[in-house]
């Protein structure tokens, strides 16, 4: 009897089933949706993807606007009767002997005198302004994988990145200026992170890379737009920073309403009804329909304090994060400081950096087209050996201009620096694309979090090397050399993760790499 009313009652849940859809429930995982019935990437995803790599813009501007902001302008003399003479040092000269070309209001080291002995004191404002971004990347990688999600944290890093870069123009002092950067570094922490995950998480396997890479385009048209903005505003630092205040806030306020939430993160917290309306939105907008007895799998993990939604609870993943972190550090510190290092070439200035900038453009480009063909893992070494080999190659070119010091630059060090400039940028951004595929999406917005914050521990380090790069040239370059060279080494121990499926949770992945990925797994471990 037991048996004919079991059977009676998989009957009846049969026809209903077959009533409501016509078709038995069918459960896939969020990656497979996208992969056969959204698209891979489609119209919906394209348009997603521009509008939220709109903020790598600000990102951008106001991590290196302090290139213009805090330089050091050019001087000359009076001609009142001091004695002055133009190749000597500004220490060297009686205060009233020489003035500032453009007025003390050019830069925070001409209003504040931070020359001579106060010399270090120009460094500061972007050191705390990393280790803002430092502390900002734990603290907001974290939100946005748990409570606040990849929407509101990229919102609310946004909104504040206005707020404090318009309080940072009425500094009065450099202490106050100091601490306004910390603040802006740790609100502007959380745009990048949530604008890679945001546009990776919604397009299948096979487009992650190039869409990527897609985001730091925008990245390079905040680097590009800096010379452009501060040009026409070079007589006052406070009105630059006034003036890209406003793009985050006008970005809050007409673009963020539709922008999307990531349906991995929206399924891992079983909010899976908003998940689904998610995709088939995306869906529709490709043309495509989902059908109605669709369903998404139940993850293993949904609270990001269990142990498979905790980083640190896998040994695999606490060595594949420790590894990650050291060649983030060694990336950071090169990328940035050979950025800052700018000035030190002897070039005009805002030449100098739209030169950088444009060397982005094709760093992109090839690192989009190289994606698309080469091991990760490959492409990110060769990047940072190259450029740590150009480097070596500045030391050698900035000696032979101190033999000649009437030189007003030197045009082979330009060419050999841009090019590090283009590996090195190449490096960096296959970097976020590599950290993003490395692990599940229970703690994908925190591996990259922790990624960002070695990169920022690398690039606070960089400013007090640059200010002793004014001084002695060759010391710089052949520390970042150095560096470069041994990220590049250190990245050839990840295991590689071309067209590998995006995961859910660290023990689906453990898993699923060990029975499929032998080699892989193999190569999590650090060599002793």
């Amino acid at each position: 009897m037991a048996m004919e009313e079991e059977q009676e009652l998989f009957a009846h849940d049969r026809d209903e089933d077959e009533e409501k859809g016509g078709k038995p429930k069918l459960e896939l995982t969020v990656d497979e949706i996208i992969e056969e019935y959204v698209g891979s990437f489609g119209f919906s995803q394209l348009v997603h993807v521009f509008l939220v790599s709109l903020a790598w813009i600000f990102d951008s501007q106001h991590t290196l606007v302090t290139i213009f902001t805090d330089a050091e302008p050019q001087w000359r003399c009076k001609m009142n009767g001091y004695e002055c003479w133009e190749n000597a040092s500004l220490c060297d000269l009686h205060p009233k002997a020489w003035e500032w070309v453009g007025g003390e209001r050019m830069s925070t080291v001409a209003e504040w005198g931070l020359i001579c002995g106060h010399r270090f004191r120009a460094g500061i404002p972007t050191c705390v302004f990393f280790l803002g971004s430092l502390l900002g990347s734990a603290i907001q990688g974290r939100l946005a994988d748990s409570s606040l999600g990849r929407r509101k944290t990229l919102f609310y890093s946004c909104l504040f990145t206005s707020i404090t870069a318009f309080l940072t123009s009425l500094s009065p002092n450099i202490w106050v200026y100091s601490i306004l950067r910390f603040c802006n570094g740790f609100a502007r922490s959380g745009i990048g992170i949530c604008c890679l995950v945001l546009s990776t998480e919604s397009v299948g396997r096979r487009w992650r890379g190039q869409v990527g890479q897609y985001g730091f385009f925008f990245f390079t048209a905040g680097f590009l737009s800096l010379p452009i903005i501060s040009y026409p505003l070079q007589n006052s630092w406070r009105n630059i920073y006034r003036s890209i205040s406003l793009l985050p806030l006008l970005y809050c306020l007409f673009i963020f309403p539709s922008i999307s939430e990531s349906p991995r993160w929206l399924s891992l917290r079983e909010r899976k009804e908003e998940a689904m309306q998610v995709l088939t939105k995306l869906a529709q907008s490709n043309g495509k329909k989902i059908p109605k007895n669709l369903t998404i799998s139940n993850p293993s993990c949904t609270q990001p304090g269990s142990r498979t939604c905790n980083l640190w609870s896998s040994k695999w993943a606490r060595k594949r994060m420790a590894l990650v972190m050291a060649v983030g550090l060694g990336v950071g510190f090169v990328y940035y400081g050979v950025q800052l290092n700018a000035q030190n070439l002897y070039f005009n200035l805002y030449f100098t950096v739209a030169l950088n900038a444009l060397m982005e453009i094709p760093a992109v480009f090839l690192g989009s087209v190289l994606l698309s063909c080469m091991d990760r893992r490959v492409l990110f070494s060769l990047s940072a050996i190259i450029a740590g080999i150009s480097c070596f190659l500045c030391v050698i070119l900035s000696r032979d201009r101190q033999k000649n010091k009437d030189q007003a630059g030197n045009w082979s060090q330009l060419s050999v620096e841009s090019i590090g400039f283009m590996c090195i940028s190449t490096a960096f951004d296959v970097m976020y694309i590599y950290c993003v595929e490395l692990f599940p999406t229970s703690v994908r917005n925190f591996a990259v979090s922790m990624l960002r914050q070695a990169l920022m521990f690398g690039a606070s380090m960089a400013p007090m090397l640059v200010a002793q790069g004014r001084l002695s040239p060759f010391v710089s370059y052949l520390v970042f050399g150095g560096v470069g060279i041994f990220s590049g080494i250190f990245g050839s121990w990840l295991p590689e993760t071309r067209n590998r499926p995006l995961y859910e949770t660290l023990e689906q992945q453990e898993h699923e790499e060990m029975i499929n990925e032998p080699y892989d797994s193999e190569m999590v471990k650090l060599p002793s």
